[in-house]
C-alpha cells in the first residue's frame, strides 16, 4: 500500500546525505520532497501541512549526535512523527465506551482468560458480551471484516462471538454473513429483511446475553455515499444496544472519498477506533495517515488480503517503520511462530543435522510454509527495503505466481522423481513441464536451485543447526543462554 510513499520518502531522505550538518536551506529542501510524496500518496492537505510543519520544528531543533548523520537523524524525526501521526501508541485509545483502555486490570472472560487489552490494543475489559458495531459506506468491506474480526477474537483471544447483519437492504447481505460466520466458526443471529434494523440488533444483544457470548459483532448497511436515511439508521442501531465498540470501516483505496466519509461518521457517532481494508491493494497510503487525523480515532486493524485470516492489528510504530522502508521484523517473526508448522521445520533440521538427504518433497513443504505466511511478497513487504532488494528481484504477484508454479511442477512427478530427483532425465522433464503447465526451462530452474540447495544442506551437517534448532523450541541459540 505504502509502496510508492516509501520510495518518494527515501528520495527525500538522499537529499540529506552526505552533508555535513543539518541546515535551514537543506532541510527546507528535503521537507518540499517529503510534502510532494504525502500529497502523491493523496494525503489530505490539513494533514500535509500540519506534519511538514512538526517535522520541520523538530529538524532545526534537533542537536543531531556525533555518530548521527544528518540523514539519519531527519529519519529518526520522520519516523517519530509519522507514528504520532497514526496513532503514536499501538491503538490502545480505543477502549471501552470510547475511553481509553488502562494497561492492566482488565476483566475476567466467562473462560477464565484475562481480558485486557490485546496485542493490537482492542479493548475487551467490559462486562460481556462486548458489542461491535461495524459502520462504514458500501463496498468498504463491512461483511467480510465482520468475519474477519470474529476469527481473530475467537483463535486470537478465545472469545465466543455472536455475528448479525442489519442490512436489510442489500441482496443476500444476511445470507452472505451467514456463509461467512459457518466458515470462521462463529455463531449468527437470524434475521429477515422485512424487521428493522434496530430491533434486529436488540433481538441480538438479548441472545448474545442468554447464550453466554463474549462478544455481539453487528454489520451495519452501507450506501454508495453519504446520506441522512444512513446515518439516522445507524444512530438507531448504536442506540439501541449501546455499543461499546464503534468501529468505522473504509477502503484503503478511497484516498480523499475515505477523509470526507470518516468526518461524517465521526460527527454521528462517537468513534472508538478505525479499520482500513484492502490495505494490500494498489492504494497510495493517504486515507491511512488522513482517516486518523480526521476523526482523532485510532486504527485498531489492518485487512490485508481476502481470506477470512487476513486481519492483523494496527501498530503506528510498526507501520512508520515499514513506510521509511525499514521493514517490519517483528510482525515477521510474529507471523512465523503463528503460521509455520514448527514441529514440521525442526524435523526438517534434525534431517540435515543428521545428514539425510534432502528431498523435493522436503523443498515443496518449505514452499508451502512460505505461502502460509502469505506468499514472497508479504515476506519481503516486512523486510527492510535494502534486504528486501538484495534477497529479491522480483516483486509482487510475479514472485508469488512462480512460487506457485515451482508448486506445481513438483506435484506434476511422481513420488519417485520427489525422492530421487537424480533420475528426472529429458523424457521426464518434458512430461513433468505439460503436466505443469509450465516450460522445460522452467523445471530446469526449479531443479538447478534444488541441487544447490541440497550442496548447502550437507554442509550444514553436524552440530551447525544447534542455533536453528534452539529457535525453533523458543529457547536462546548457544552462548546466549544466560
Amino acid at each position: 500500500m505504502f509502496d510508492k510513499l516509501t520510495e518518494r520518502l527515501g528520495r527525500a531522505v538522499q537529499t540529506l546525505r552526505g552533508r555535513g550538518r543539518v541546515t535551514e536551506e537543506n532541510v527546507a529542501e528535503t521537507l518540499r520532497e517529503v510534502r510532494m510524496a504525502l500529497l502523491e500518496a493523496d494525503v489530505a492537505l490539513p494533514v500535509v501541512k500540519s506534519f511538514v510543519e512538526k517535522v520541520k520544528a523538530d529538524a532545526l531543533g534537533a542537536e543531531v549526535a556525533a555518530s548521527l548523520t544528518p540523514g539519519q537523524a531527519f529519519i529518526g524525526i520522520l519516523h517519530r512523527e509519522l507514528a504520532k501521526l497514526l496513532g503514536e501508541e499501538a491503538a490502545g485509545a480505543a477502549g471501552a465506551d470510547g475511553a481509553g483502555a488502562g494497561a492492566g486490570g482488565g476483566a475476567v472472560a466467562r473462560d477464565g482468560t484475562a481480558k485486557g487489552r490485546s496485542a493490537g490494543g482492542f479493548a475487551l475489559n467490559v462486562q460481556p458480551p462486548q458489542i461491535v458495531l461495524l459502520a462504514g459506506l458500501q463496498g468498504a468491506g463491512k461483511t467480510t471484516t465482520a468475519g474477519k474480526l470474529a476469527r481473530w477474537l475467537k483463535e486470537s483471544m478465545r472469545r465466543r462471538v455472536l455475528l448479525v447483519s442489519t442490512d436489510v437492504r442489500r441482496p443476500a447481505a444476511i445470507l452472505q454473513l451467514q456463509r461467512i460466520a459457518e466458515s470462521v466458526g462463529a455463531d449468527f443471529f437470524p434475521s429477515a429483511a422485512a424487521e428493522q434494523p434496530a430491533a434486529i440488533a436488540a433481538a441480538a444483544l438479548e441472545a448474545a446475553r442468554r447464550g453466554v457470548y463474549d462478544a455481539l459483532i453487528i454489520d451495519t448497511a452501507g450506501r454508495l455515499h453519504v446520506d441522512a436515511e444512513l446515518m439516522a439508521e445507524v444512530q438507531h442501531i448504536d442506540a439501541a444496544v449501546h455499543s461499546h465498540q464503534r468501529l468505522f470501516v473504509v477502503d484503503a483505496m478511497a484516498g480523499q472519498d475515505a477523509v470526507n466519509a470518516a468526518r461524517a461518521f465521526g460527527s454521528t457517532l462517537e468513534l472508538t477506533g478505525v479499520i482500513l481494508t484492502k490495505a494490500d491493494g494498489d492504494a497510495r497510503g493517504g486515507a491511512a495517515l488522513s482517516v486518523r487525523y480526521v476523526t482523532g480515532k485510532p486504527i485498531v486493524f489492518l485487512g490485508v488480503g481476502e481470506k477470512l485470516d487476513a486481519l492483523t492489528p494496527f501498530d503506528p510504530e510498526r507501520m512508520a517503520s515499514r513506510i521509511l522502508g525499514m521493514g517490519d521484523v517483528v510482525s515477521l517473526v510474529e507471523d512465523v511462530q503463528r503460521k509455520v508448522d514448527v514441529r514440521q521445520a525442526e524435523k526438517l533440521a534434525r534431517k540435515v543435522v543428521q545428514g539425510k538427504r534432502f528431498t523435493l518433497v522436503d523443498l515443496r513443504e518449505q514452499f508451502e510454509q512460505v505461502r502460509k505466511l502469505g506468499g514472497l511478497s508479504a515476506v519481503m513487504d516486512k523486510l527492510p527495503a535494502q534486504l528486501a532488494n538484495r534477497a529479491q528481484a522480483m516483486r509482487g504477484e510475479q514472485a508469488d505466481r512462480e512460487l506457485r508454479r515451482q508448486i506445481a511442477i513438483i506435484d506434476s512427478m511422481t513420488p519417485q522423481e520427489r525422492h530421487h530427483a537424480g533420475i528426472i532425465d529429458g523424457s521426464r522433464r518434458r512430461r513433468i513441464a505439460a503436466g505443469a503447465g509450465a516450460q522445460v526451462q522452467d523445471v530446469n530452474r526449479l531443479l538447478k536451485q534444488f541441487l544447490e540447495m541440497q550442496k548447502l544442506m550437507k554442509g550444514m551437517k553436524g552440530g551447525k543447526l544447534g542455533r536453528l534448532i534452539a529457535g525453533l523450541r523458543g529457547m536462546p541459540p548457544p552462548g546466549m543462554r544466560r
